[in-house]
This record gives C-alpha cells, structure tokens and sequence, in this order.
C-alpha cells in the first residue's frame, strides 16, 4: 500500500503567524490557515476541516466498498463529517466526528444497511485513527 503525505509551513507563531497546507497530490497547494481560520471565519482552511473531509470520504468508500461486497451495485451515498474541537486544560482536542451520511441503494432493507453502515464506520482506517466519539446518523431514501 502505498503512503501518502501532506505538509504544512507556518511562519511567525501564536496568533500573528501565519500558515500553508499543501497535499503530495498538490489538490491542495499552500492553502492558508492560521488562527483566523481556526478559530474564527477567516478564509483558508484548518486542520479540523481536513480531518472532516478525511473521515467523510474515508467511511463513504468504505460503504461503498461493503455494500458492493454485499451485492449491491446501484446508488448514492453522500456523507458530511462534522468534526468538534474543544479546549481540555491549557491545550485542545479533538473530541469527536459526527458522521452525517444520507443513502440512496435500492432493495436494501433498514436493518442491513444499519449493520453494513456501522462495521463500515468502525473499519474506516480514518476512523481507527482517532482517539475521539465517532457518532453516525443517517438516511435512507428507496
């Protein structure tokens, strides 16, 4: 398998410094983020919105793979992460990911995409990652 990476530069420190994410694939590239865009509504992105973005293509493909094994092979899977940072002392942690995922798959009953929607959030290797509460809703359309 191979290993993928991501880097980060951050010049200046606290809340006057200012930083740059960038992707090994370079579909992201010295995106902006700091202070402003962590903790306020400054434009440029953060490592929480990474991270939802991570978990929420990780554990749909992960579905998409488990439902495909399952024998379906028809439908939508849409899945929004919202991921919670909190202050824990004199520093912060991220204390969990709320996976939102809204389905469309024809001939599947309630209880057996609740069970393949489950193991696939606990096998999401996103999801194995984090020591955080990893809460999933969702929605199944027929």
């Amino acid at each position: 398998m191979p290993t993928r990476s991501g880097s980060a530069r951050y010049e200046g420190f606290g809340k006057d410094g200012k930083g740059w994410v960038s992707t090994q694939s370079g579909v992201i590239s010295e995106q902006k983020y700091g202070f402003n865009t962590r903790f306020e509504d400054g434009p440029g992105t953060n490592p929480e919105e990474l991270i939802a973005a991570a978990h929420a293509s990780c554990f749909t493909m992960a579905l998409s793979f488990a439902l495909a094994k399952a024998g379906y092979n028809d439908g939508t899977l849409e899945t929004t992460a919202k991921v919670t940072v909190e202050q824990q002392g004199d520093g912060f942690a991220i204390t969990s990911s709320k996976l939102d995922l809204h389905a469309k798959i024809p001939g599947i009953q309630p209880d057996e995409f609740e069970r393949i929607a489950q193991e696939a959030k606990s096998g999401c290797p996103v999801s194995k990652l984090m020591n955080a509460e990893i809460s999933l809703t969702h929605q199944l359309s027929q």
